[in-house]
């Protein structure tokens, strides 16, 4: 396909996701069923069309001076990717593309943004301005760009069967390097518009268990926990069980690590992901199960239900389909699941909760509620955990706390992440 026609298909792409609600994922795949002719690096430069133009909605729409799709795509590739007015002008105009510029369009194209709104600069809704000002204060929208840029592809060492040294030696032709904060990190960086995705889970090395697709940010919070070999641990909200193979990994397969999830279909893929990564030490319950009453362990994991917007740049649509309803239930949820886990949590065991959130409504103040509720657990301060787990000085929390930590994509360059860490006393 000619770019002019990639650039057709992203605007019709783009119309279904905004107008018709659909998943982009879903709406990609059934664009690329209905056009066999579209080869992978087509497809590659059409999906990341379609991401960046949701990644950064406001802005690129901004730029064309509309929020049509056409517009947002248009804005995309004016502002994020630096193409000339010319030369949109050339690919609006080249077969099969959507039609020439408009003398309206050159002039909104042509114009230097200055002084944008917050939720225009940062691509983010509007309505929560508020709730991010909050958090980050001043440099909201600027924390808010950096979570609306492309994601790299993080990968987690699996300790049980490899090093880091080996698994950078065997991806070394996609240009891994050791990635940030945790031990076991790697990195690929994000493909461009023209570059083939990369499949890592495709590698021979995938197929042995030797690695695992994990955000830096996700690994962090799974070290953090200080899961330990031979200890009974709960990972409550164990989803594909992604966290659940970083504690069993931490655990070397020494003791007893239940992982559960209320939603059954979460927790499948969980099965092959333990046999692939030679994890012996999990029990898996049914989602109908549930943990036994009077059952306590040395550490509950809490991976909460959350608005998810810390991982807006891998999952760019959902931030527009967020509303405060959603929030709201998230955050029952979450006190829900707080409440629970404290049950099930030894004398002077450890409660550990993350959200892949930045929102202080999810975090903080959730830690608040429960301390306040529940006077026989304290904050284990993060520079004292992360010394205790992970070694050296912790990193600033993007909130300013000293006892939690926020990371986000500006500051720690990994996906926006929240961990509190509470032990219960003895």
């Amino acid at each position: 396909m000619q770019n002019s026609g990639r650039l057709q298909a992203a605007i019709e792409i783009l119309d279904e996701v905004l107008n018709r609600k659909r998943p982009a994922s879903e709406a990609l795949k059934d664009w690329g069923k209905a056009h066999r002719f579209a080869g992978s690096t087509d497809r590659h430069a059409i999906g990341t069309l379609v991401y960046d133009a949701l990644r950064t909605r406001n802005s690129s729409a901004a730029q064309a001076g509309d929020d049509t799709a056409r517009a947002i795509c248009l804005g995309v590739l004016r502002r994020q990717w630096g193409e000339s007015v010319d030369g949109i002008a050339t690919l609006c105009s080249g077969p099969h593309g959507p039609g020439a510029l408009t003398a309206a369009e050159r002039v909104a194209l042509a114009a230097d943004l200055k002084d944008m709104p917050a939720h225009v600069a940062g691509d983010f809704p509007e309505w929560m301005t508020p709730l991010f000002s909050r958090v980050i204060g001043a440099d909201a929208p600027v924390e808010l760009a950096a979570l609306a840029r492309r994601a790299p592809i993080d990968l987690r060492v699996n300790s049980l069967k490899a090093t880091r040294e080996d698994v950078l030696q065997r991806l070394a032709r996609f240009g891994a390097v050791a990635g940030p904060w945790s031990p076991l990190a790697i990195r690929i960086a994000a493909p461009g518009p023209e570059q083939k995705h990369i499949s890592v889970e495709a590698e021979p090395a995938h197929g042995l268990g030797l690695f695992e697709v994990q955000d830096a940010a996700s690994q962090v919070a799974a070290l953090l926990s200080g899961a330990k070999p031979g200890e009974t641990i709960a990972d409550v909200c164990a989803g594909a069980g992604g966290k659940t193979l970083a504690l069993a990994a931490l655990m070397q397969n020494q003791g007893r690590l239940v992982a559960h999830d209320e939603d059954r279909r979460r927790l499948r893929p969980i099965f092959e992901r333990l046999m692939r990564a030679g994890v012996t030490c999990v029990d898996v319950l049914a989602a109908e199960q549930g943990i036994a009453a009077g059952q306590l362990f040395d550490r509950v994991v809490i991976d909460a239900p959350c608005t998810g917007t810390g991982a807006w740049r891998r999952k760019p649509d959902s931030k527009w389909k967020l509303t405060r309803k959603t929030l709201d239930q998230r955050m029952a949820d979450q006190r829900e699941v707080l409440q629970s886990a404290a049950g099930k949590v030894k004398p002077g065991g450890h409660l550990i909760y993350i959200t892949c959130s930045i929102l202080a409504e999810e975090n903080t103040d959730q830690v608040s509620w429960f301390l306040a509720g529940h006077p026989a657990f304290k904050i284990i301060p993060t520079a004292e955990q992360w010394a205790r787990t992970i070694g050296g000085a912790a990193p600033a929390s993007a909130d300013g706390s000293q006892e939690t930590l926020v990371l986000t994509p500006r500051r720690h360059d990994v996906d926006g992440f929240f961990v509190a860490v509470m032990q219960k006393r003895s």
